[in-house]
């Protein structure tokens, strides 16, 4: 009788110790999970050979909350498709679609969104948004050409940039079969963004 009482006296402290998990970090650890698993996917992965044998998952930097962010954001006017260069020195057409600036500890920053003028001619990226950027962890641990994000066009004058959710392009981890946009120098953040993926690199022999 008495381990049972111990055990009910017990069982509010443990009910309150544990973390009560945001929308936003699960929404972070959806997209982990499904990162993964796409790499883990013979159909779908970037690796080969070796360097897909011994992938059991990406590292990542822990989730914050202060690198998801709402930016203010406006829709670029009257610009022009252009060639954005790749990782393998062709080309790939876009579309400036428009700016995102935000605050981040206490100092402004604004990055340029851009349309893939091949993705939208498809049904389900016809409102898709591509955000590549650097900044100063490039090198040290993230990929040295920067990294991505996916967004959607938002319906009014904010967006929100979680960078929680940044990735690597596929040429981190396959140069010889993937050429990648590289990131404008507009969208290089002189400060470090401490999120989303990170990089050791051990795929390029």
């Amino acid at each position: 009788m008495k381990k049972y009482i111990i055990l009910f006296l017990l069982l509010p402290l443990w009910f309150f110790s544990q973390k009560k998990m945001s929308k936003e970090e699960k929404e972070v650890q959806k997209f982990q999970k499904e990162l993964n698993a796409e790499y883990l996917n013979p159909k779908e992965t970037p690796l080969r050979g070796d360097n897909f044998k011994n992938f059991k998952g990406h590292p990542f930097f822990p989730f914050n909350a202060k690198y998801r962010i709402t930016a203010e954001f406006v829709k670029s006017k009257d610009t022009q498709p252009f060639e954005l260069p790749t990782s393998s020195g062709k080309t790939k057409m876009y579309q400036e679609y428009g700016k995102a600036t935000f605050t981040l500890d206490g100092k402004p920053y604004t990055v340029t969104l851009y349309q893939s003028l091949d993705l939208i001619k498809q049904e389900k990226y016809k409102n898709y948004l591509f955000l590549p950027f650097r900044d100063a962890t490039n090198e040290k641990e993230t990929y040295g050409g920067g990294k991505y994000m996916d967004l959607t066009i938002p319906k009014g004058n904010t967006i929100v940039l979680d960078f929680n959710q940044s990735y690597h392009p596929f040429c981190a981890y396959n140069a010889y079969d993937y050429n990648c946009p590289i990131v404008p120098e507009e969208n290089k953040l002189p400060v470090e963004i401490r999120a989303g993926v990170m990089y050791e690199d051990i795929y390029h022999h």
